[in-house]
């Protein structure tokens, strides 16, 4: 089980303008559960939750009110990516934009290690000599022709 996580958007910087926030997700994973943090001056910035078409063309989207707290906790709640831009004019343009992947957390249990059997070992070693022993023949066979 993972435990849930708090990302503030940016660390120290927050969420601003002329910031690499794709730099900033690397080497993090999201997960259900674990929520983000948008912390900026309100009334400076805003947040908007957007599809990956409005992401790319830094477009508002046509329903939906913006974030503007200057705090905004965002609970990741599904899988997924997910896409956030500032709606102030020209700052996603300038970067305010972060796109994440949030995984379920349910990683696959690792494989128990096993040593093979004295049978499957006995069955490796006879399969060997019984491959050896036809290289053998059909060399002596070539010889003799």
């Amino acid at each position: 089980m993972v435990s849930a996580k708090q990302y503030v958007v940016g660390d120290d910087k927050g969420w601003t303008k002329d910031f690499d926030y794709t730099t900033w997700t690397a080497g993090k994973q999201f997960f259900v559960g674990d929520s983000l943090v948008f912390n900026y001056a309100q009334g400076g910035h805003n947040v908007f939750k957007v599809n990956g078409t409005d992401f790319m063309q830094c477009s508002k989207p046509l329903v939906g009110a913006p974030l503007t707290t200057g705090s905004d906790e965002i609970p990741l709640k599904t899988t997924g990516r997910k896409w956030y831009i500032c709606g102030v004019a020209g700052h996603c343009a300038s970067g305010q934009k972060l796109v994440i992947t949030v995984s379920d957390g349910s990683a696959a249990p690792a494989p128990t290690p096993t040593s093979p059997s004295t049978g499957a070992v006995s069955r490796s070693i006879i399969n060997a000599g019984f491959a050896a022993a036809m290289v053998v023949v059909g060399f002596f066979g070539v010889v003799m022709f």
